[in-house]
């Protein structure tokens, strides 16, 4: 999701297909603590916006035109990018992208919906992944 000339590539081999959902959920989740935040931190953080921000918008617009009146585009986000809902801190790079990931997604929805695409931004809830050490409130389907 950050390779353009790999979206373009997907796209191209599409060719004249349509695309009735798409689903964005690719991420990344480093954590950051105030006082800790070193260089490799902030670069950390910076992937994390590419992957977690701007992944499903340059996935969506390199698939644009495959998408038509009734596709869905759902995004997964996380409760971690609600400004109000953090009741604990740091994680600043994640936190960040899924905030960004929530405008982008609303943005996306206005900018879909004339031509009859809705956009929903999901979040799935504490889910056991690599991602969360396999910690979770919720197993992925298959997961044992």
């Amino acid at each position: 999701v950050t390779d353009e000339a790999a979206l373009r590539a997907l796209s191209e081999r599409l060719g004249a297909t349509s695309i009735d959902v798409l689903v964005c959920n690719a991420g990344v989740l480093a954590d950051q603590r105030l006082g800790a935040i070193d260089a490799a931190g902030f670069d950390a953080m910076r992937r994390q916006y590419e992957v977690n921000a701007l992944g499903p918008l340059r996935t969506v617009q390199a698939l644009a035109g495959h998408l038509h009146a009734g596709s869905r585009v759902g995004i997964i986000t996380s409760r971690m990018g609600s400004v109000a809902d953090n009741g604990s801190g740091g994680h600043y790079g994640y936190r960040a992208s899924k905030a960004a990931v929530n405008a982008i997604g609303k943005s996306l929805a206005l900018d879909l919906a004339p031509r009859g695409v809705s956009v929903f931004l999901l979040h799935p809830g504490y889910v056991a992944t690599d991602m969360t050490g396999g910690r979770g409130e919720v197993a992925p389907q298959g997961a044992t």
